[in-house]
């Protein structure tokens, strides 16, 4: 990196931060602080929205899924749109209705505070967990690329994150939204654009789909029914919509982000802003993936994405074996990039030299993944530590090694404000969660708003400690952004469930729910540990089993019943 890397990459960082203060520099009550207040706009809403989920992991992990997979992943947002419509058709109004601060206390006017401590501490688990995911996923990556230490790096992005939630809490994470967004978009679109231009001056946009199509990467739907498929349109749709909806419906860091819109209907346009743009945006990010693919079809790619195991591989006693296959994938590139110019060149689009092309490619395909395989099994030799797995490492290896000074810097900030995006949502919804429904309803005395504000900020705070240790002792998974959906998939469905006995069942009661949330629980850890099935698919058991068990248990535990009200 570049001076001027560094000062964009700074600079980026520094407004965001001090904009986030500034705006919400004012004293602000429990309403303005916890909630947002009630004056956010739709656009900020949605914008705020779509920033919460997009985060670092995104913009690390999906390229590099789709150069290995593929367009297939965005199959998992399919179900997304449909969510989105239920929760503006149902539980928006039903919280704006009832004034709540967070989206569990609704469950004690419906059930009892159990129900509602419990479905409360499973949020806390799971969405703990995931903050210090969004922090370390960017860090350790970094690191490994920039040769950054990682222990400073993460506590740099989880500090950052800390100063303005604290300072601003709900308020400030909604205006830094806006523009980290603006930061995200921009730089992906440059990076897109790059991209294209770099292509061999006869390689057209048309052409580059054509070589990704041809390789594989540009089978978008599967509407297969085989279990063993993890991305299908029927998993996306109902799969995913499930934890879609469990996500926007339940999970009080994203409930967090409409609960302070001006109106019902301006929480609305909010969310349906998000259905409409999130498919596409997703669809995008992994179009910029495949396009890194096209790209190495015509330039020289490494071996393996993550230099760190590489460097350890060649100073280990595997070093000649490894530059062995170092030769072998050289000289293999060159042939696949002499295919693709002559394909091209010819403009050989007939069906018949089209299925040849397909073929020999698909042969050389098949003898890359070969020495890709025996590269990580050379790396996990040298070392059990090292992470031979470079899904997550080849955009930031595309970033780093190929565009131009100051986008360099541009394209870290975007990796860096998607994890304070993210991080912050995160944060904010702990702490908020941690407040209104653990400290507040334990209290048996009544504290005037600015002693839970001074209780907000002290849990974020300690949430974001618990995140960084949490960054600092994790591992990389096989996918980053697959592990993030799969601890959502591990306690979305059961969650989903209790708010759906609640809005719709009138008849079961608490007790009913209670027995069968804990129960179902432990039947998903138990499903996920053994592998029974698909991830996603856990979003829709979970869901239906504690309904299901709550129904069956309500003929044996009867509990009286009671009618709606506000909780504190």
């Amino acid at each position: 990196m570049q001076l001027i890397d560094w000062l964009v990459l700074l600079g980026t960082l520094a407004f965001i931060v001090i904009y986030g203060i500034y705006k919400t520099r004012k004293k602000q009550g429990a309403e303005d602080y916890i909630r947002g207040g009630n004056d956010t706009r739709w656009w900020t809403i949605g914008l705020s929205t779509m920033a919460t989920q997009a985060s670092a992991i995104t913009f690390l992990s999906t390229p590099g899924q789709a150069f290995h997979d593929g367009m297939g992943f965005v199959q998992f947002y399919f179900g997304l749109p449909l969510a989105m419509v239920v929760v503006c058709m149902f539980f928006i109004h039903i919280y704006k209705r009832l004034n709540v601060y967070t989206a569990y206390q609704y469950l004690e006017s419906r059930f009892d505070r159990k129900t509602r401590t419990l479905t409360a501490f499973l949020f806390l688990v799971q969405r703990g967990l995931a903050a210090g995911l969004t922090i370390f996923a960017p860090a350790i990556i970094l690191s490994a690329v920039l040769g950054w230490n990682l222990s400073g790096l993460t506590i740099l992005i989880g500090s950052l994150v800390i100063i303005y939630t604290v300072a601003g809490g709900t308020k400030a994470v909604n205006v830094t939204h806006k523009q980290q967004m603006a930061v995200i978009l921009t730089g992906m679109f440059a990076a897109f654009f790059i991209i294209l231009s770099y292509l061999p001056e006869n390689i057209s946009f048309n052409n580059a789909l054509e070589i990704a199509g041809a390789s594989g990467k540009m089978d978008i739907l599967d509407f297969s029914l085989d279990f063993e498929n993890r991305y299908t349109v029927w998993s996306g749709i109902i799969g995913g919509g499930f934890l879609a909806l469990s996500y926007f419906g339940t999970d009080q860091s994203q409930v967090q982000r409409y609960l302070g819109g001006r109106s019902v209907r301006e929480s609305r346009k909010g969310m349906i802003m998000n259905g409409l743009l999130k498919v596409p945006l997703q669809f995008f990010i992994l179009l910029v993936g495949v396009m890194v693919f096209v790209f190495y079809q015509f330039n020289n790619a490494p071996l393996n994405f993550n230099p760190a195991a590489t460097q350890t591989v060649l100073n280990s006693d595997y070093q000649n074996q490894y530059e062995d296959l170092m030769l072998k994938h050289e000289r293999l590139q060159q042939r696949k990039q002499n295919l693709h110019l002559e394909f091209a060149e010819a403009n050989n689009f007939s069906s018949e030299n089209n299925s040849t092309y397909r073929q020999n490619l698909s042969s050389l395909n098949a003898s890359e993944q070969i020495l890709r395989k025996k590269a990580r099994t050379l790396i996990d030799a040298s070392d059990k530590e090292a992470e031979s797995n470079d899904k997550d490492y080849i955009f930031i290896h595309f970033i780093l090694n190929n565009l131009p000074r100051g986008l360099i810097g541009l394209l870290l900030a975007v990796i860096l404000s998607a994890a304070m995006s993210s991080t912050a949502s995160e944060l904010n919804a702990l702490s908020s969660t941690t407040t209104i429904d653990l400290y507040k309803r334990s209290r048996k005395t009544e504290k005037p708003d600015e002693h839970y504000v001074k209780a907000s900020k002290w849990f974020t705070l300690l949430w974001g400690a618990i995140a960084i240790a949490f960054a600092s002792v994790a591992n990389l998974f096989d996918n980053l952004i697959q592990l993030v959906n799969i601890i959502g998939s591990i306690f979305y469905g059961n969650v989903l469930g209790i708010f759906l006995l609640a809005f719709f069942i009138k008849f079961v009661n608490s007790n009913s729910v209670f027995v069968a949330a804990i129960i179902t629980q432990i039947i998903i850890i138990i499903l996920f540990e053994f592998d029974i099935m698909p991830y996603l698919w856990l979003n829709l058991v979970g869901c239906l089993l504690v309904i299901t068990l709550a129904l069956f248990l309500e003929l044996f535990l009867k509990t009286p019943s009671h009618k709606i009200k506000e909780s504190s």
